[in-house]
């Protein structure tokens, strides 16, 4: 008798073909759920192995437009990042991921949602927090979880093993032993040798990206416009771009080209690990990086640094954290667009072997930047001589400062 009915969000790698199998042989009918979201796929044939090995229905939802349009974008509005140097591409596809996969478990019947992602991971939380908010009653299977699954297959060999067992193809060698995820923003790269974090990657682990040392001689122009903070145009030699989904595969084929976009870092999990992880992040490093170069010529100061300090930190943090479905996410969301109303303008730009590199910006509308008020060659509006009220008014608090730390005898 069957225990009900299972959708497996199904990659059609390693791990969840084997899960697959697995939940098969648990007594479970299960329903594969596929998430177009950029990855470079044969879903056709990973939608045919997962019908062989016995799925009763394999959907493969393509959502790029959704998750370029509500994840990627207001990500680079506010400059998300976390830690300082990851661009939270994993964490900005799984809500998405999560969103299609209830939608097509609601549509099947299934009381039941799956998922590979390790127990000791960002992934589960991020996952199931998003599961939980939009089907507060569904069930959970994670087979990493379970001591009956886990103790079983102790690591990636015994997986490799078992799909040999079951006659499941797979492209995951004991060569090349880590796993990857790979979404329209990213790819990411961890365990197997990876795990040692003083391992450098081999050269042809990377995946997206031309290594900068064989990128071309010559580097590539192009120019962004921004309205709103928001990328609306993107303008190369040959053609400009201005759909959404095309903008950021432009984006990605420029960067991709020129080996932009490439990071190895040990980062803080949320559940309290640390973890070595490899990144390749191509368009969405220049559309960021864009933006952040165009919001000094037309973003007020204060507004940048309350955005910066509240804004882009919390936001980047409960996206990294699995919290996307939230009533803060709400509210964060709402003041990234009041941050952005006076972000339009135009951002010149060049790649080169790795590089990311500023030629310009400009804005018809929104320019706080004076040139006559900044020059060095003319007096303009603003008299120098005002200058020496301001810093006697900074300095009075520091005299005071200064004085005391004389009198007690201490070196500033």
């Amino acid at each position: 008798m069957s225990k009900g009915k299972v959708c497996l969000a199904y990659s059609g790698g390693l791990d969840t073909s084997c899960i697959l199998a697995w939940l098969l042989e648990e007594g479970y009918e299960v329903i594969c759920f596929m998430a177009d979201v950029g990855q470079e796929e044969d879903f056709e044939a990973a939608k045919a192995k997962a019908l062989k090995i016995g799925a009763l229905k394999v959907y493969v939802e393509d959502i790029r437009k959704e998750f370029v349009e509500e994840f990627c974008f207001p990500a680079i509005q506010c400059n998300a990042i976390y830690e300082n140097v990851y661009l939270l591409g994993t964490s900005l596809a799984r809500p998405v991921i999560a969103r299609a996969q209830i939608s097509v478990a609601e549509k099947e019947g299934c009381a039941y949602v799956s998922h590979g992602c390790t127990g000791k991971g960002n992934d589960q939380v991020r996952f199931e927090l998003a599961f939980y908010a939009l089907k507060p009653d569904i069930k959970v299977i994670a087979p990493w979880r379970l001591p009956v699954f886990y103790e079983r297959f102790a690591g990636r060999n015994d997986l490799l093993e078992y799909a040999d067992k079951c006659g499941i193809p797979v492209s995951q060698t004991k060569a090349k032993p880590w796993s990857m995820d790979e979404n329209l923003a990213h790819c990411s790269f961890e365990a197997g040798i990876l795990e040692d974090p003083n391992m450098t990657p081999l050269k042809d682990m990377w995946k997206l990206t031309i290594d900068p040392l064989d990128a071309p001689e010559q580097p590539q122009d192009f120019t962004l416009h921004f309205e709103k903070g928001l990328p609306v145009k993107l303008v190369t030699d040959s053609k400009t771009y201005t759909e959404p989904l095309e903008l950021f595969l432009a984006a990605n084929a420029i960067a991709r080209a020129h080996g932009v976009g490439r990071i190895d870092i040990v980062e803080n999990r949320f559940i309290g690990l640390k973890s070595r992880g490899c990144y390749e992040t191509p368009g969405l490093t220049i559309l960021r990086s864009a933006h952040i170069d165009l919001e000094g010529l037309v973003l007020d100061r204060e507004v940048r640094a309350l955005r910066d300090q509240f804004v882009t930190y919390n936001y980047s943090k409960l996206l990294y954290n699995g919290l996307y479905f939230s009533p803060e996410r709400e509210f964060l969301e709402g003041s990234i667009a009041a941050s952005q109303k006076t972000v339009n303008g135009t951002v010149r730009c060049r790649v080169y072997k790795g590089s990311f590199i500023v030629l310009g910006r400009s804005s018809d509308t929104e320019k706080l930047y004076d040139m006559s008020e900044s020059s060095m060659d003319e007096i303009g509006d603003f008299a120098p001589s005002d200058s020496a009220g301001f810093i006697a008014v900074q300095a009075i608090r520091l005299k005071k400062y200064g004085k005391k730390k004389i009198e007690i005898g201490e070196k500033l």
